[in-house]
């Protein structure tokens, strides 16, 4: 049955995966954000800290990620309350990933691979995708 998960998840990585969009040659600033929690309000707040960099900056001069990963996975679920806002700003070209490995966790409780966002881009782990762009030169924050 491993096997058959682990299928799966390779399967619906590639046919979900985006290639996840290079940094804006013109940003100034760089910021990952970290959402592993499920708590809406914490959900909230992280898209509120997206929101107030973009409006700060600009979006030409910001770069944000966030990056979900184990119970903050929910935050990218297709049907979340927050569905209006991850609209919102991706047209302020924010990018969202979502954590191939707990994607693959969440498939073995739940028999299918969760439904997420249309705008959610699946990346292999969450935590090497933050590792990734610390390494870039992206300021991590975890609101």
């Amino acid at each position: 049955m491993r096997n058959f998960y682990t299928s799966l998840v390779l399967l619906l990585a590639m046919a979900f995966i985006l290639p996840v969009q290079a940094a804006s040659e013109f940003a100034e600033k760089h910021v990952v954000l970290q959402i592993s929690d499920d708590d809406p309000f914490k959900q909230t707040l992280v898209l509120n800290v997206a929101n107030n960099l973009i409006k700060h900056y600009g979006q030409e001069k910001v770069d944000v990620e966030i990056v979900a990963f184990g119970p903050g996975l929910r935050l990218l679920f297709e049907n979340n309350a927050n569905s209006d806002r991850i609209n919102s700003l991706t047209t302020n070209k924010v990018i969202f990933s979502a954590c191939g490995n707990t994607i693959e966790g969440m498939s073995k409780q739940l028999g299918h691979a969760p439904a997420l966002h249309k705008d959610a881009k699946v990346v292999p782990g969450g935590v090497v995708r933050i590792i990734d762009l610390v390494d870039q030169g992206y300021q991590l924050i975890k609101p």
